[in-house]
């Protein structure tokens, strides 16, 4: 597991690999936590492997302190705008922050953020490329990238228009205010808002459930649904009979069948196998 000390970590809580952001005050991104997120999503691949015996079957996004994230160290962005060849060192950040986040897009297995207060920025772009996004009550959402003249640039809007589409991603982006919890649950980017009051036991909960079901079935889903949108439909069709063809290789499916008409629906458990 990543070093207990690192402002980016991942623990473990069963089934479920948890990456801890935690850089106090503020969980600012500077340079030491993307260098620390980008070796988390490089570990997140090996320990979510299919081939890996004690693999991770669910991914759960969380951090520590008052807020998720107040936004990115402007100091960062001073160091490369002032310095020589700005504009390929720019390129080059992105670039590099775009692979980590299509690597934790493209995780086998469910992926969950948890956002308990503010989230800004980097951490609102990565919460975007999870599957499931779990707002407190008293969660507020920004890509506020304009008050230093930038676009957001790890995803963000692109991936905002998938969600919400088109008009209301560059009102997010345009606007650079704050949104409730509750208002991005209406357009569709944040799945569910859930109390403060035990938010963190609850996304934890709500990871292991996803944890417990049938890993490969829920890696098929993931393959149709983001087919489907980057390609249409009929290509995901067209992808159907061998992704979920697979599916009756698996001990799950047999188990679960088995079950089912043995004992009813609902009493199945599954390895993940």
């Amino acid at each position: 597991m990543t070093e207990t000390t690192a402002p980016v970590r991942v623990e473990r809580d069963g089934d479920v690999a948890v990456v801890v952001l935690d850089n106090p005050p503020l969980n600012l991104f500077d340079q030491a936590v993307f260098d620390a997120w980008e070796r988390v999503t490089a570990e997140l691949a090996e320990l979510t492997d299919p081939a890996r015996p004690d693999r991770a079957r669910a991914v759960l996004i969380e951090a520590r302190g008052k807020v998720v994230s107040a936004g990115v160290d402007v100091h960062l962005f001073a160091e490369i705008a002032e310095g020589p060849d700005a504009v390929a060192r720019g390129g080059a950040l992105w670039a590099r922050l775009l692979r980590t986040v299509q690597t934790l897009e493209d995780l086998p297995v469910p992926t969950v953020f948890a956002a308990h207060g503010l989230t800004l920025t980097a951490a609102f772009e990565i919460s975007l490329a999870c599957d499931i996004l779990l707002a407190a009550e008293r969660a507020s959402f920004g890509l506020v990238e304009i008050v230093v003249g930038l676009t957001p640039s790890m995803g963000g809007p692109q991936r905002l228009a998938e969600r919400a589409g088109p008009a209301r991603a560059r009102e997010l982006v345009f606007t650079g205010e704050r949104y409730p919890a509750a208002v991005l649950e209406r357009w569709n980017v944040v799945n569910r808002v859930l109390p403060d009051e035990g938010f963190a036991e609850a996304a934890r909960e709500y990871a292991r459930r996803v944890a417990a079901g049938p890993t490969v079935a829920h890696a098929a889903t993931k393959r149709l649904v983001a087919t489907a949108v980057r390609h249409g439909v009929r290509a995901a069709d067209d992808v159907v009979p061998a992704v979920s063809g697979l599916l009756f290789g698996t001990a799950d499916l047999r188990g679960a069948v088995a079950s089912f008409l043995t004992d009813g629906p609902g009493k199945a458990g599954y390895t993940g196998r």
